[in-house]
């Protein structure tokens, strides 16, 4: 079940205040070139990528399995002209093949079992077009994230201020487990979310089981090169094997 930050409404309303236009999506708009292209977003979120491309002239299908989230896509400026699904990355299913394939904010990261990451990557193979890429990004665990998250913010939604605090309650066999909570006007709502944190070597042996290889690894999404100490993205182009 996808994270309550994701799935209830009015916290997906929030998550283009707290997680809008950035450098990666430009790295991820920029994959697509300028000649039309199919493109599928595997967790494609409240449609900011999706709604991007099809303002270029690609076909685009988001996939995301929060009905909250596809709710706020469908109503992005070039919604009508989005294929939305309402499926997890495993069990998408499509005779479309695509010419670029994308997993965005770190959502490779929500598949704590290695089934859910070799069936995530069997869909991306599947549905890959001869010649088509796969991109997606990781976080490099080398980096102490839990001392970066623990922190508060405030969102402005709608004439309120809204409290974000978000606090690491576990740690243990690579995963990551944190609270977010939101103070709002009459009610706090807290979302809890883990993560599972592979180092690149292990990737691409899930990669590799895939029929899957990595073409380039970027530490960074100006293309800097991956370093296993200081990178704080795993940034994977891939193809089929």
């Amino acid at each position: 079940m996808p994270d309550l930050h994701y799935e209830e409404p009015s916290l997906a309303e929030l998550y283009d205040l707290d997680s809008g236009w950035s450098i990666d999506r430009d790295f991820y708009l920029a994959l697509a070139g300028d000649e039309p292209r199919h493109v599928l977003d595997l967790g494609c979120g409240t449609g900011l990528l999706c709604d991007a491309y099809a303002a270029l002239g690609h076909a685009v299908t988001g996939v995301d399995p929060a009905k909250a989230m596809l709710d706020i896509a469908r109503q992005k400026p070039n919604g009508a002209w989005i294929e939305w699904v309402q499926s997890s990355a495993q069990d998408f299913r499509s005779p479309k093949r695509f010419d670029l394939i994308i997993m965005t904010g770190h959502a490779f990261q929500v598949f704590l079992e290695d089934d859910d990451i070799l069936a995530a990557l069997a869909t991306m193979r599947q549905h890959l077009a001869p010649g088509g890429v796969i991109a997606f990004e990781s976080r490099n665990p080398a980096i102490d994230w839990p001392a970066r998250w623990n922190r508060d913010a405030d969102l402005e939604a709608d004439g309120q201020t809204i409290r974000q605090s978000r606090r690491v309650s576990h740690m243990a066999n690579r995963r990551i487990a944190f609270d977010t909570r939101y103070a709002m006007a009459g009610r706090t709502l807290v979302s809890s979310s883990e993560l599972l944190f592979l180092p690149r070597a292990e990737i691409e042996d899930r990669l590799t089981a895939s029929d899957l290889r990595a073409e380039a690894v970027y530490g960074g999404w100006l293309l800097e090169p991956f370093d296993e100490a200081s990178s704080e993205e795993i940034v994977f182009i891939v193809r089929a094997a």
